[in-house]
C-alpha cells in the first residue's frame, strides 16, 4: 500500500533554526524538499573529506590489521597519514622497480665501483673500456688488456690501461663509457627504499586497526553534512527561519505538538496532497509481501505516488515466473538449501528481506521441477535409457514407456514415482514441449488481464474504466487467435474472433478520452488505442520466453550430464564430479541472469505497462540523526558563515 502524505510548513525563530533542524531529525518523519535549492547540496569541503575518508577506508580495508601502539590522533590526521603513506609507496614502488631495471643493466660490470676508477686515473692510470669481439680478442695489444664481460651480441667488454697511449685494437672496436652509477650504489639505493617500504607498510598496518573509529567519523559526516544542507536549504529571513517537506499523512497530525513539546515556538501548517503535487512514495509491506521489497530495492524503481502498489501482484508472479525460466527441482533445491543455510550472512551483507526472496525462489522452483519431473536435468526418459527400457540397441532408439512404468529396478522405480507427482510431464518430447507452451501463454493472457482489471479498480467510477473492460475482451480474444495460430492452424481461425476483437476496441476508443467533443472523442480515442492494440498480441506472445528459456536450461542440464558420463565411462565418476559440479553450477548462474532479464521484465514492463505503472516515483527518506554527533554551540560549519 502507498502511503498517504501531507506537505507541512514549520516556521521558527531564526535563534531556533538549530534547536528545530535537531528536533525534527530526532523525529526523523520529514522528507525534506529545499525552499533554496543551491543549499541542497554538499558544500566542497565536505564531498572532499568524504571522498579522502572513503579512498582512505579503501585502503585499508586491503590490509590486514596489526596489533600495536598507535598514537590516539584525531580521525582526520589518521586519513591524511593514510593517503600520504600510501602516496609514497606508490612512488617509492615505482623507483624501486626503475632501480632493479638499471641494475639489470649494469649486470656486465659487475661489482666495479666508479670510486675506484677516479682513484686509479688520480694516481695516473686511466682505465678505458671497449667492445671486442670474441675471435679478435688476440689483436688487442697494450700495456694491460683485460676481457671483463660478455655483450650480448657475442662481443667482449675489454679494459684496456696503457699509461703511453700507444695500444692496439682491432677493427671494429667500439669505445663503451664507464656507466653514470655503478651498480653497488643502485643496489644500495635500493635497499634503503625496501627498508623505507618495509616501515610505511608496518605503519599502516597499524593505522588499519583504526579502521572502525573511520567508519564511525565518515557516518558522523554523513550526518553533519545532512544537517548542514538542511540548515542551509530552508527558509533565512533576518528573524525567521523556515522548512518544508512530506511525510505520512498519520504522522502529520501529532507534528505541531512534538515540536512543541521542545519548546520550541513555530508555526505549523499541514495540507493534504493534492492533485499536481508530486510527494515522494512510502509504500507498507504486508509481512507477506515484504520479500518482493528485495527487488524493488535492487532495482531502485518505486511506482510513482498516485499510480498502485504492484507488490502483491509481483510476488506471486516473479516466484512462479522463476520457476518456470530455472525449471529444475534440483535446482530449486539448492537455491533453498544455500538461502536457509546461509540466511544469517546473506542477511548481514544484502538484507533479511533478499534472504527470503532467495528461499521463495527455491521452493517454487522445486515444485514446478517436481510438477515437470526435471531433477538436474534428469527426467523419467533419462532413467529409462540408463535403466535399459528401449525399444532397440541403436542410439536413439524410442522408449519402452510400457516396459518401464511395469519395471521392477532403481531406474523405473524411480521414474514411477516422478511421473505420479509430474502431472505436466508427457512422455513425447513433442507434447511435452506444446504443452509448456500453453501453460506460458495462458499464464501471460491471465496476467495481463490481472493487470488490466487492476486498473480498471483503480480508475473506477471514472468513464475511462470503462476502457479497461474493452482491453480485457481484447487480450481474452488475442489468447484464441494466437492459440489458433500455434497450434490448430493460420487458415482456421474464425471470422468470429475478428467481430469480437472490433468489438472490444469499441470501448476503449469511446471511453479512454471522455469529456471532448464526439469527433475528437473517437478520433483521441482511435489514436491512441493502435500501439495498445498491437501491444496485446506481442504482450502476451512476449510470455513465450518462460518456455523458451526453461528449455534452455533443460538441454544445458542434460548435455552437462552426458559429458560427466562420458568422462565417467573413460575415468571415473571422481573425475566427472568436476564437470558436473561446474557445468549445473554455471547453469545455475544463466538462470540467475534469466530472472533479471526475462522474468523481471514480465513484471516490471508487460504487466505493469498494462496497469499503467511507469514508475515514476521517487523514495521517502526522511531526514533523521539518529544520534547527533556534536553538541549545541558546535554545529557543523563547512567553510560557511562564521558562529
Amino acid at each position: 500500500m502507498i502511503v498517504p502524505m501531507a506537505r507541512a510548513y514549520i516556521v521558527a525563530r531564526k535563534s531556533d533554526q538549530d534547536r528545530l533542524i535537531e528536533r525534527l531529525g530526532q523525529m526523523g518523519v520529514l522528507h525534506v524538499e529545499p525552499v533554496e535549492p543551491r543549499g541542497a547540496a554538499p558544500r566542497e569541503e565536505a564531498l572532499r573529506e568524504m571522498a579522502e575518508l572513503n579512498r582512505a577506508l579503501q585502503i585499508l580495508d586491503l590490509i590486514t590489521p596489526r596489533k600495536g601502539p598507535v598514537s590516539d590522533q584525531v580521525p582526520g590526521d589518521t586519513v591524511r597519514e593514510v593517503l600520504r603513506l600510501e602516496a609514497g609507496l606508490r612512488e617509492k614502488y615505482s623507483r624501486l622497480k626503475e632501480l632493479y631495471r638499471q641494475a639489470q643493466r649494469l649486470a656486465i660490470w659487475g661489482d666495479m665501483r666508479l670510486e675506484e676508477l677516479t682513484r686509479l686515473r688520480q694516481s695516473g692510470i686511466a682505465v678505458q673500456f671497449f667492445a671486442v669481439k670474441g675471435s679478435r680478442m688476440g689483436e688487442v695489444e697494450a700495456e694491460c688488456a683485460e676481457a671483463v664481460a660478455s655483450l650480448p651480441d657475442g662481443r667482449r667488454l675489454v679494459a684496456v690501461i696503457d699509461r703511453k697511449g700507444a695500444f692496439t685494437l682491432p677493427e671494429g672496436a667500439e669505445p663503451v663509457p664507464a656507466p653514470p652509477r655503478d651498480r653497488a650504489s643502485i643496489l644500495a639505493e635500493a635497499s634503503g627504499l625496501d627498508e623505507q617500504i618495509r616501515r610505511d607498510s608496518e605503519r599502516l598496518s597499524l593505522l588499519a586497526s583504526r579502521t572502525a573509529i573511520l567508519q564511525a567519523e565518515r557516518e558522523a559526516l554523513a550526518v553533519r553534512m545532512e544537517y548542514d544542507m538542511t540548515r542551509r536549504s530552508g527558509l533565512i529571513t533576518e528573524d525567521l527561519f523556515g522548512v518544508q517537506g512530506w511525510m505520512p499523512l498519520d504522522a502529520a497530525k501529532g507534528l505541531a505538538g512534538r515540536i512543541e513539546k521542545a519548546r520550541i515556538p513555530a508555526a505549523v501548517r499541514v495540507f493534504e496532497s493534492r492533485e499536481g503535487d508530486m510527494p515522494p512514495t512510502l509504500i507498507h509491506y504486508s509481512p507477506w509481501t515484504r520479500p518482493i521489497k528485495a527487488l524493488f530495492d535492487l532495482l531502485g524503481t518505486l511506482p510513482g505516488y498516485r499510480e498502485m502498489d504492484l507488490s502483491p501482484f509481483f510476488v506471486i508472479a516473479l516466484p512462479l515466473f522463476a520457476a518456470m525460466l530455472i525449471g529444475d527441482a534440483g535446482y530449486g533445491f539448492c537455491i533453498a538449501l544455500t538461502g536457509l543455510l546461509f540466511s544469517g550472512s546473506i542477511a548481514r551483507a544484502a538484507g533479511r528481506e533478499k534472504v527470503q526472496l532467495l528461499v521463495i525462489f527455491g521452493l517454487a522452483t522445486l515444485v514446478w521441477g517436481v510438477l515437470t519431473a526435471n531433477y538436474f536435468g534428469i527426467t523419467p526418459e533419462t532413467l529409462a535409457r540408463a535403466g535399459g527400457f528401449v525399444q532397440g540397441s541403436h542410439a536413439g532408439a524410442p522408449v519402452d514407456y510400457q516396459a518401464l512404468w511395469s519395471g521392477a529396478g532403481f531406474h523405473a522405480r524411480t521414474a514411477q514415482v516422478m511421473r505420479r507427482a509430474a502431472p505436466l510431464w508427457r512422455p513425447d518430447p513433442e507434447v511435452q514441449r506444446f504443452l509448456i507452451i500453453k501453460v506460458s501463454i495462458i499464464l501471460g493472457c491471465l496476467h495481463l488481464v490481472i493487470a488490466r482489471f487492476r486498473r480498471l479498480l483503480a480508475l473506477f467510477p471514472d468513464h475511462r474504466a470503462f476502457a479497461e473492460v474493452g482491453w480485457i475482451a481484447a487480450l481474452v480474444d488475442m489468447l484464441v487467435l494466437i492459440w489458433y495460430l500455434l497450434f490448430i492452424g493460420a487458415g482456421q481461425v474464425p471470422a468470429m474472433i475478428w467481430w469480437i476483437l472490433s468489438g472490444a476496441l469499441l470501448f476503449p476508443v469511446w471511453f479512454t478520452s471522455p469529456g471532448k467533443g464526439i469527433g475528437r472523442r473517437v478520433f483521441f480515442g482511435f489514436a491512441s488505442s493502435l500501439l495498445p492494440l498491437v501491444s496485446t498480441f506481442s504482450d502476451t506472445m512476449s510470455y513465450l520466453r518462460l518456455f523458451a528459456v526453461g528449455m534452455a536450461s533443460y538441454y544445458i542440464a542434460m548435455a552437462f550430464n552426458i559429458l560427466g558420463a562420458r568422462v565417467a565411462d573413460t575415468a571415473t565418476w571422481f573425475a566427472a564430479a568436476p564437470v558436473l559440479v561446474f557445468g549445473h553450477g554455471l547453469n545455475i548462474g544463466l538462470a540467475g541472469i534469466a530472472i533479471f532479464a526475462h522474468g523481471v521484465r514480465l513484471n516490471m514492463l508487460e504487466f505493469s505497462s498494462n496497469a499503467g505503472v511507469q514508475w515514476g516515483g521517487y523514495a521517502y527518506r526522511p531526514y533523521a540523526l539518529p544520534e547527533i554527533p556534536f553538541s549545541a554551540g558546535q554545529k557543523p560549519n563547512f567553510g560557511g558563515e562564521k558562529r
